[in-house]
This record gives structure tokens, C-alpha cells and sequence, in this order.
């Protein structure tokens, strides 16, 4: 008898287990269920390690930014970001990454992408999976055009070129000489210029396109005084490769000599003014967005940003906040039920108040419209500064 209760004890316990585990089972698939659905995921796809690195600390920096102000939970849904490093224009490993968030993280946007090739190369992904895709930097005009499912909240060069074409001839400059890095934003820089001065009557006297990778300016800068324009017009990448052309630009006596350096804003980036110090005093450039911008928008921005990078953000980190702002506005519109094709209409003709000024992303096109500033390098306080003294209001990209 004792061993026959015993018998049944231990049936009656193991059953008892039986059920706490898969109750525990079920409980465990229901969390994550729950967990799930009520997770919005923006995998942002940028350059972390590498020369480049910096385009994504700032672009990853300004959508930290947007949610610091914001909050990180929109319309009852968590919003979690998946960042993935493509080490630089990398286009084979930006398409892998793609469709490792497309189809394993399952994301229901995608972001980032400082690099046109990078951009275009997962163009057919994004428009097979119908997934919503915010460009936060690249810059050469043909991108929306690639795919449905691209919208860009950034800039285009010959959006912010084309104002410094007229700027500089409505000044009284006549001859100028070009000089780009040689990749896709450059050659768009280089025609806009080219195409706006020339059709106002300037003459371009010279143009080099100059390497991304480890370029020496010296013979280049030498050609330009040989060539003795007014003024060159420059657009190289940010960062080291800006710095590397302004010291070369001054060592060789440009200045000195009397020819003014114009440029796009991505040679005077915020995040090296300081670096770069009195040799890039009186520089005249064109931009969409200046740390000196005077707003509460920008002031805020400014404040959130601090939070994650003690160094100046630049155009990049206003281009990974606003990306945020629009992906949250779409979340909010959509209350929280993310599909393709309604999140495109949404995002078609968007208005928002940046810390750059009123942007919008024009409804045919999918690309932003936004003011273009023509900015003097000034110090203030001690640090240097792009500081805005003209505006071209409401600028469309002119390569569309």
C-alpha cells in the first residue's frame, strides 16, 4: 500500500512539473509574442569602425538625440534601434546587412547610409521587402529615384551647390575653379556649379576630382594658382579629408594670393571648425544646417546631443534626428501598425521643424526641401563657427 501511494505521489508530482513547464512554455511564447508586436525596430545601417567612423557616430548620435527629447516609446510601442557598422562604402556588405535585418531582425524601417553606394546597392532589397527606408546622409541626386521605398531627410549636393553658384556670381566672381572628391556626390557638385555659374555667365577656368582614399592635394592646389581664378570652389568629404585640403590650400598661399575659397558645408563641418582654426577664418560656404543656427529647435537638439558625444555635431547628426522625427511621426500616423505602402504616404510631404529649420519631403519626389544657408567661418567666443548670413528659402534638389 505504501509503495503503491508513493507510486502515485510521484506521478501526480511529475505531472504537476509537466504542467508548470509548458505553462512556463506558453507564458515564456506569449512574452516574447507580446514583446514583438508591441517593438518598433529601425535597423540603421552605417559606418561605425574604420576612416569613417565618424559619419556614423554622428548620424547614430542624433537619433539617440530624438529619442532622448521624444522618449523611446511611440504610440504604445517600444522603438528599439538595430545598428549595424558597413565599415565605410562598402556596397556588398551593406547589402548583406540589409537582408539580415530584413529577414532575421525582421525591422520595420531602415535608416542611416552615409554612402551613396551603400544606398543604391540595397535599393532592391528594401523595394522587394516594401520596407520604409530614411536616408540620413547620402547625397547624390539619383537616390529616391531607385526606389520606392527611399525617403531622404538629408541633402542633395546640387541642393546646396546650386545656391553658392548663385551667391558667388550675384558677388561679382567671374572666373572660378572647381575641385571635388571623385565619387558620386563630387561629380553631382561639380556639374551643378558648373551648370548654374556658367548659365549666369561665369567661366569655370579648371576642374580636379580629386581621390577619397589617402589624396595628396599638393599637385592639385598648385594648379589652381597656376590656373589664377578668383575663387575655387571646393567640396571634399568631412573630416580628415577636409582638414588635409585646407591646410594644403593654405601652406601653398592660396589666401594669400588673393583666391577665395567657396565651398559646400562638408568641407567647413561643424565637427572640426575648431581644428581647422584661423586658416579657415573668412571661408565662405553653403549649407543646409550650422551649430551656430539660432532656433529652439536647434538649441534643444544641441542639449540631447551632449548627452552621447561631447564633441560638436554636425549636418550628419541633424540628419540621423530628423530621421527619427520622421520615423516617429509615421509610427504616430499609422498608430503603431507599420506597413510599406502606408508608411511611404505618409512620409510624402512631411513637414517638420528641424533643428536646421522647416524641412519637408516633397510628395513626387520622396527627397527633402529645405532652406540652404550661405554661411561665413567667424570666431565667437573663442571657437569657430559657421555663422548664417543669407538664406535660400524652401530649396528643392535642381537634379530632379
Amino acid at each position: 500500500m505504501e509503495k503503491q501511494r508513493h507510486n502515485l505521489l510521484t506521478i501526480v508530482h511529475g505531472v504537476a512539473v509537466f504542467l508548470m513547464v509548458m505553462c512556463g512554455i506558453v507564458a515564456l511564447a506569449t512574452d516574447q509574442a507580446y514583446a514583438a508586436g508591441d517593438t518598433i525596430k529601425v535597423g540603421i545601417i552605417t559606418e561605425m569602425t574604420g576612416t569613417f567612423a565618424d559619419f556614423g557616430r554622428h548620424i547614430v548620435g542624433g537619433a539617440k538625440a530624438y529619442m532622448k527629447v521624444h522618449g523611446d516609446t511611440v504610440a504604445g510601442k517600444k522603438v528599439e534601434l538595430i545598428i549595424r557598422d558597413t565599415t565605410g562604402p562598402v556596397p556588398d556588405v551593406a547589402k548583406r546587412l540589409a537582408q539580415e535585418l530584413i529577414v532575421k531582425d525582421k525591422v520595420d524601417f531602415i535608416a542611416g547610409l552615409g554612402f551613396t553606394p551603400n544606398a543604391l546597392a540595397i535599393a532592391p532589397l528594401v523595394t522587394e521587402a516594401k520596407k520604409p527606408t530614411i536616408i540620413m546622409n547620402a547625397a547624390t541626386s539619383i537616390i529616391t529615384t531607385k526606389s520606392p521605398y527611399f525617403a531622404r531627410v538629408s541633402m542633395t549636393l546640387p541642393q546646396v551647390t546650386e545656391p553658392m553658384a548663385q551667391w558667388a556670381f550675384k558677388k561679382g566672381y567671374r572666373k572660378i575653379y572647381t575641385l571635388v572628391a571623385d565619387y558620386g556626390p563630387g561629380h553631382d557638385a561639380e556639374a551643378a556649379f558648373k551648370k548654374a555659374f556658367t548659365k549666369m555667365g561665369g567661366e569655370v577656368v579648371g576642374e580636379s576630382r580629386v581621390p577619397l582614399k589617402s589624396p595628396e592635394f599638393g599637385p592639385y592646389v598648385q594648379r589652381i594658382k597656376d590656373a589664377k581664378p578668383q575663387a575655387v570652389f571646393a567640396f571634399v568629404m568631412p573630416g580628415e579629408m577636409a582638414v588635409a585640403f585646407m591646410k594644403t590650400y593654405n601652406e601653398r598661399g592660396l589666401a594669400k594670393s588673393g583666391i577665395k575659397l567657396l565651398s559646400t558645408g562638408d568641407v567647413m563641418d561643424d565637427a572640426v571648425q575648431d581644428a581647422l582654426g584661423d586658416h579657415a577664418l573668412g571661408v565662405i560656404s553653403s549649407h543646409q544646417y550650422s551649430v551656430a543656427h539660432k532656433s529652439p529647435e536647434n538649441k534643444n537638439f544641441l542639449a540631447a546631443y551632449s548627452k552621447f558625444d561631447p564633441q560638436r555635431p554636425n549636418f550628419m547628426a541633424v540628419g540621423g534626428y530628423d530621421g527619427m522625427a520622421a520615423i516617429y511621426n509615421v509610427i504616430k500616423q499609422l498608430n503603431g501598425k507599420i506597413d510599406g505602402d502606408k508608411a511611404m504616404a505618409v512620409l510624402k510631404g512631411m513637414k517638420l521643424n528641424s533643428p536646421r529649420g522647416p524641412i519637408q519631403i516633397d510628395a513626387a519626389t520622396r527627397d527633402v526641401v529645405q532652406n540652404i544657408y550661405i554661411r561665413e567661418v567667424k570666431k565667437v567666443d573663442g571657437h569657430y563657427y559657421n555663422v548664417e548670413f543669407e538664406t535660400f528659402n524652401a530649396v528643392k534638389d535642381p537634379g530632379k
